[in-house]
């Protein structure tokens, strides 16, 4: 028997100005356009139904929060219908940049199209692949990643790298760079110790892995600031600052606590990095080598 997907809040309309100093040209890494549906279909397969949040309802958040600069990630309500984050991308080239989903035989040609319009990685989600316990298509992954590497993208992977052991020897030699979500989406439940975060910050260590420290309401059922977060995203600032962004995950579709501000989660990010200077590395100079601003 078929269910319909639920739908999910809106996201705050009046995002607060961050009580941390916010630098010149920083970035939002990871944020989504939804909407609306009669313009950008949702797939049948969804987990989830989203209420719109328009291009001009992101800048306006970029904007109350004090950024210059955008990430737009093709959410999974989508498949491979890239189409709503490209039309946001069309309006302002200049202070977006998006990821999108592809199919594994993208051809070069549709890759060049989507470097044109903005687009520097694609995404691709394993947590939604069933039987996926420690595995991954790396053969579809590596001819998937070489035909990338010409346009300097990289594979973003929306995984929980817990159950992923081997994740650094499954990764060895990968052509491209990789870029994990939400703090390598471990629930706050597994702990530190889980041998895949380990192998993350293995892989971050080495310079070949970047992580988000995005969206810490999807490891816990806390509230903000999040507190059993916090351990995380210090492990992988005593790891590796260098290979550190930074992004709101706005709207904060699907999510099962209650509805956070995005100033707040600015700060929230601000508490974990306290240094002003690695902030700045963090929302400025990584987003620009990573997304080609």
């Amino acid at each position: 028997m078929s269910t319909t997907p639920p739908s999910c809040a809106a996201h705050d309309p009046e995002p607060k100005r961050p009580a941390a100093a916010v630098p010149p040209h920083a970035c939002d890494v990871h944020a989504h356009v939804c909407g609306p549906q009669e313009r950008y279909p949702l797939i049948p397969e969804r987990l989830y139904t989203p209420p719109v949040a328009s291009p001009e309802d992101f800048r306006h958040m970029l904007d109350a929060l004090g950024l210059e600069r955008g990430v737009l990630v093709q959410p999974s309500i989508y498949g491979t219908d890239n189409r709503a984050m490209l039309d946001a991308l069309a309006r302002d080239q200049k202070r977006l940049r998006g990821v999108a989903v592809v199919p594994f035989d993208v051809t070069a040609a549709e890759i060049e199209q989507l470097h044109a319009a903005g687009v520097r990685g694609v995404r691709s989600n394993i947590v939604d692949l069933k039987d996926n316990k420690g595995q991954l298509p790396l053969d579809q992954l590596r001819a998937l990643a070489q035909r990338i590497k010409p346009f300097g993208w990289h594979v973003e992977f929306l995984m929980h790298v817990n159950e992923f052991p081997q994740l650094d020897v499954q990764l060895k030699d990968f052509p491209v760079d990789v870029v994990f979500g939400h703090l390598g989406y471990v629930p706050t439940a597994q702990g530190l110790d889980t041998p895949g975060f380990a192998a993350l910050l293995r892989l971050m260590r080495d310079g070949r892995a970047w992580a988000k420290m995005t969206a810490p309401y999807r490891l816990t059922l806390s509230t903000m600031p999040y507190p059993d977060t916090a351990p995380f995203a210090q492990a992988l600032v005593d790891a590796a600052p260098g290979r550190l962004l930074w992004g709101s995950d706005w709207p904060h579709v699907f999510i099962k606590t209650a509805m956070p501000n995005d100033g707040d989660l600015f700060d929230t990010f601000a508490k974990w990095v306290p240094d002003a200077e690695m902030r700045r590395r963090i929302l400025v100079d990584h987003p620009a080598k990573v997304y080609d601003f």
